[in-house]
C-alpha cells in the first residue's frame, strides 16, 4: 500500500490538536479526534476506500504510539518515586512494574486510535475518490 506521508503528517497533527481540545470538551473526546484526523489523512491521500483507510490507520498508529511512550515514561517516573519511598512494598522494581502497566494501557490506546482513524480515513478516501 502506498503511504502518502504528507497526508499522514497532517492527519497526525489534526489528531493531536483534536485530542487536546477533546480533553476539555468531554462529549467529543478522543474518538472524534481520531475520526477527524483519519478523515483528513484519507481525504488528502485520496485514491478511494483502501488508500484512505491505510493512511488514516498510519496517522492514528503514530499518534497512539507517541501517546503510549509518553504514558509509559510517566508511569516509570511515578512508579520509581513510589518504589523509592515505599520501602519493602515498592521495592526496586516498583518503577518498572508501574511503567509496564502504563505501557500496556498505552498499547490499548494505540489500537483504538488506529481503528477509529482507519474508519475516518476510509470515509475521507471515499469522499475524495
Amino acid at each position: 500500500m502506498d503511504t502518502d506521508w504528507r497526508a499522514v503528517g497532517i492527519g497526525f497533527a489534526v489528531i493531536v490538536v483534536g485530542s487536546v481540545i477533546g480533553l476539555t470538551i468531554a462529549p467529543l473526546g478522543q474518538l472524534t479526534a481520531g475520526l477527524l484526523g483519519g478523515a483528513a489523512a484519507g481525504f488528502l491521500a485520496g485514491g478511494g476506500l483502501g488508500k484512505g483507510a491505510w493512511n488514516g490507520l498510519v496517522a492514528g498508529s503514530i499518534s497512539g504510539i507517541l501517546v503510549s511512550i509518553a504514558i509509559g515514561l510517566v508511569g516509570v517516573l511515578i512508579g520509581g518515586a513510589i518504589g523509592l519511598s515505599g520501602g519493602p512494598l515498592g521495592g526496586p522494581l516498583g518503577g518498572l512494574l508501574g511503567g509496564a502497566g502504563a505501557f500496556l494501557f498505552g498499547i490499548i490506546v494505540t489500537v483504538f486510535f488506529a481503528l477509529d482513524s482507519a474508519l475516518g480515513g476510509a470515509i475521507g478516501g471515499l469522499v475524495n475518490k
